[in-house]
């Protein structure tokens, strides 16, 4: 009869001493993979994983969490929104917590809210959580020089400056400046003068990272820097600012500071009879589904965002587990430029240029 099963068929939750059992180990080394504990063999794991796994086994947190003073819960402060971004890095994060087992609390902020943030920390303080991501992407207004909210646990921040302190603050997903230069200097490559902007909207950290980015390429080319518009991440905002620079027969590459109001850009281009790409270049930011299947597809930089929410996870639930040890190193983002149609050799009479 397998362990954790009673006569009659009815069945009683398998324990740890089962999974030692079977795995042949003693309980405190299934203790120790469970807890992902060093000196523990790659065999020894494999067999204690495998046997919990035959077993149906399932740690109890809510003992652990007694023994330990931990509830093994991570708390999320994030902005009530369904723009890409935010919500992809918002589901990144949500994998990461589960991955590494811990239990997950949310709770969401409003654009507007000036008590947004220290409500939202407040709460999930209040259920007793080991540490705090913070993924709120916007300034809040009136926020400039307000005393920053203290609280007692480790806590990871996302792409923004922290609004808290803490005995321990990390971050994680600040690498939007390089991407952005990284955009603008491959159509300075491809033979464009200059490059335009199409920012996101200045609350946003976003926004302003990309729009740095695209500055200091510029300057540092020795480049014209023109003047910026401004948008707010839809599709629609990127339309009209298209048909304003269409217009103006002098551009010939557009950064966007997104994917949505990159493609609206090009249709307000393509209706006006500027070409995409032999006319005008244009890059978005983001690597939104859709767009490698717009027409043209579109050259766009790809976030990183489960690679930054798995990294900043991993370094906030080592400080969590091991308060008093040197914490984990930051890794940079990776730039990663997909280049598609919507930018090419900039055409003059017919002809690409000459670099």
């Amino acid at each position: 009869m397998a362990p954790g099963t009673k006569r009659g068929g009815n069945s009683a939750a398998p324990s740890g001493v089962d999974v030692a059992r079977l795995a042949g180990v003693s309980q405190k080394t299934v203790s120790r993979v469970f807890n992902d504990e060093p000196y523990v063999s790659a065999d020894v794991r494999r067999r204690v994983l495998d046997a919990a796994e035959q077993l149906g086994y399932r740690r109890n947190n809510a003992a652990r969490a007694l023994a330990s003073g931990r509830t093994r819960s991570i708390g999320v402060v994030t902005l009530g929104t369904a723009l890409y971004g935010p919500a992809s890095l918002l589901m990144g994060v949500e994998r990461a917590v589960r991955d590494m087992g811990y239990a997950l609390r949310v709770v969401n902020t409003m654009e507007g809210d000036p008590a947004g943030v220290a409500g939202a920390v407040g709460s999930l303080l209040d259920q007793g959580v080991d540490g705090i991501v913070i993924s709120e992407p916007i300034e809040e207004e009136g926020a400039a020089g307000e005393t920053p909210l203290r609280v007692d646990v480790p806590v990871l921040v996302l792409g923004a400056p922290s609004p808290v302190t803490a005995p321990l603050v990390l971050t994680a997903g600040g690498g939007a400046g390089p991407m952005a230069r990284a955009a603008t200097e491959h159509l300075l490559e491809l033979g464009h003068m200059t490059v335009h902007h199409l920012a996101g909207p200045q609350r946003w950290y976003a926004a302003r990272d990309r729009l740095e980015g695209w500055r200091s390429a510029l300057i540092a080319h020795g480049r014209t820097v023109p003047e910026v518009i401004e948008g707010d991440w839809s599709a629609a905002s990127g339309y009209a600012a298209g048909r304003e620079l269409a217009r103006d027969t002098e551009v010939t590459a557009v950064f966007a500071a997104n994917d949505d109001m990159a493609i609206g850009l090009v249709r307000a281009l393509t209706e006006a009879g500027r070409r995409v790409p032999q006319d005008v270049g244009v890059v978005g930011f983001d690597d939104i589904p859709v767009a490698a299947y717009v027409t043209p597809p579109l050259t766009t930089v790809r976030q990183p965002f489960d690679t930054v929410a798995q990294e900043g996870l991993k370094r906030l639930v080592h400080a969590i587990e091991n308060p008093d040890a040197t914490q984990l190193p930051a890794a940079d983002p990776p730039v990663d430029l997909i280049v598609r149609a919507s930018s090419g050799p900039l055409v003059k009479g017919g002809r690409a240029t000459e670099q």
